[in-house]
């Protein structure tokens, strides 16, 4: 578990480092990648590394592929699926967080 925090951690700083500001103007974001393209790019990535797995598998049934190639297709799909599910996490709980504050 250690390890996927660092590798958030990184792309966090690698997201930082490309020049991602934040939105000066409510949905306006000069010079830099907005939240949510970054969401949209993480969702785009999970959904074709679960269907990369499919394949892999796929191909596995038809003795097309290597057992080696659908294990990693599918550890890879497993890794982008956690990484989603920690970030929608995180997201309700500061939800949550803000819901509870006081007016």
């Amino acid at each position: 578990m250690d390890s996927k925090l660092i590798q958030a951690v990184n792309a966090y700083g690698k997201t930082m480092q490309s020049g991602a500001t934040a939105p000066s103007d409510g949905a306006k974001n000069i010079g830099g990648a907005s939240f949510k393209d970054i969401l949209g790019n993480a969702a785009t990535e999970g959904v074709n590394a679960t269907a990369q797995a499919e394949r892999a598998a796929a191909q596995a049934v038809a003795g097309q592929a290597d057992l080696v190639d659908v294990v990693t297709a599918v550890t890879n799909a497993e890794v982008v699926v956690e990484s989603v599910v920690a970030v929608r996490d995180r997201v309700i709980s500061a939800y949550n967080d803000i819901i509870k504050m006081p007016i």
